[in-house]
C-alpha cells in the first residue's frame, strides 16, 4: 500500500515542474524528427531549420525544447484546415433594357445592375439618375451614349473607375471628375453623345457613402445657375440676329432706292 503523498513544506521542497527537467538524447532526436518533418513540408526554411536544430542539441531541458516547436503543429493538437473551395461567385443581375428614356419626368438605374457595352440615355425636359458604384460591368470598358435636351443627367461612380470621353454641349456642359487611378486594366466609363441646353454631372462615391444635403443643394443652385445663363445666352443670340437681319433690310432698301 503506498502512503499519501505529503505536502510540501519547510522539511520538503516543492517537486520539480516539467518544463524544468532534464532533456534526454532521445528528446532531442524526436524534436530533430519533427523539423524535419516540418522542412519537408514546407513549414520552415533551411535556414530555420539549421537554426533551431542547432538550439535542439543544446538544449539541456525541457524548457530549452519547447520554443523551438511552439509555432509547429503537434500530434495532440488539431492542425488547421485549409479549405481551396473559392466561394462560388455570385451570378450576375438579370439584363436590363440598355434604352433608358425619361421625357418630362424622370428615370434611374442603381443597386446591383448590369450595365451593358452600349447604355443609351434620352431625357428629354427630365433627369437621369446612373449609380455605377455596384453595378456589374459586362465589359472592361462599357459606353454611356447620352442624348439630353433641357435635362439633366446625374452619374455616380465608384473610386478606381476611370471616365473618358464627354458629350457634345450645346448651350450646356458636362463636370466630369479628375481620374484617381494609374491602372492600366482599370474599368473604363466612357461617355458619348450630345447635350441640348442640359448637363451632364459626374461624381466620384464609394459604395455607402451618400451625398450631402448641401451638395444636392449646390448641384440644383448650379444647375439653375447654368440654366440661366443658357437662356441668357440664348437671348442675346437671337437679338444679335434680330439686329443684324434689320441692318440688312435697311441696305436692302437704300440700295433699291
Amino acid at each position: 500500500m503506498s502512503l499519501p503523498e505529503q505536502p510540501a513544506g519547510p522539511d520538503r521542497p516543492a517537486p520539480p515542474s516539467p518544463a524544468s527537467m532534464r532533456a534526454s538524447d532521445a528528446d532531442r532526436d524526436e524534436v530533430a524528427d519533427r523539423l524535419r518533418e516540418a522542412l519537408a513540408e514546407g513549414r520552415i526554411t533551411a535556414e530555420e531549420h539549421a537554426e533551431r536544430i542547432d538550439a535542439v542539441y543544446k538544449a539541456k531541458t525541457y524548457a530549452d525544447l519547447e520554443p523551438v516547436l511552439s509555432d509547429l503543429p503537434s500530434e495532440q493538437a488539431p492542425r488547421p484546415r485549409v479549405d481551396l473551395r473559392k466561394e462560388p461567385a455570385l451570378a450576375p443581375p438579370p439584363p436590363q433594357s440598355p434604352n433608358i428614356v425619361a421625357i418630362f419626368a424622370g428615370a434611374e438605374r442603381k443597386g446591383r445592375w448590369l450595365v451593358e457595352p452600349t447604355t443609351n440615355v434620352s431625357c428629354v425636359f427630365g433627369g437621369v439618375e446612373l449609380d455605377f458604384r455596384q453595378a456589374v460591368l459586362s465589359s472592361a470598358e462599357v459606353t454611356v451614349n447620352i442624348t439630353c435636351v433641357f435635362g439633366g443627367v446625374d452619374i455616380t461612380v465608384p473610386p478606381g473607375v476611370r471616365v473618358a470621353g464627354s458629350p457634345t454641349a450645346v448651350f450646356g456642359g458636362s463636370d466630369l471628375p479628375e481620374d484617381d487611378t494609374v491602372a492600366p486594366d482599370a474599368p473604363v466609363i466612357r461617355l458619348t453623345g450630345m447635350v441640348l441646353f442640359g448637363g451632364v454631372s459626374v461624381n466620384r462615391r464609394a459604395a455607402g457613402e451618400k451625398k450631402g444635403r448641401r451638395d444636392r443643394h449646390g448641384d440644383m443652385h448650379q444647375l439653375h445657375r447654368r440654366h440661366h445663363d443658357e437662356m441668357r445666352e440664348l437671348h442675346r443670340e437671337h437679338r444679335d440676329a434680330r439686329r443684324e437681319r434689320l441692318r440688312e433690310l435697311r441696305a436692302e432698301r437704300r440700295r433699291g432706292r
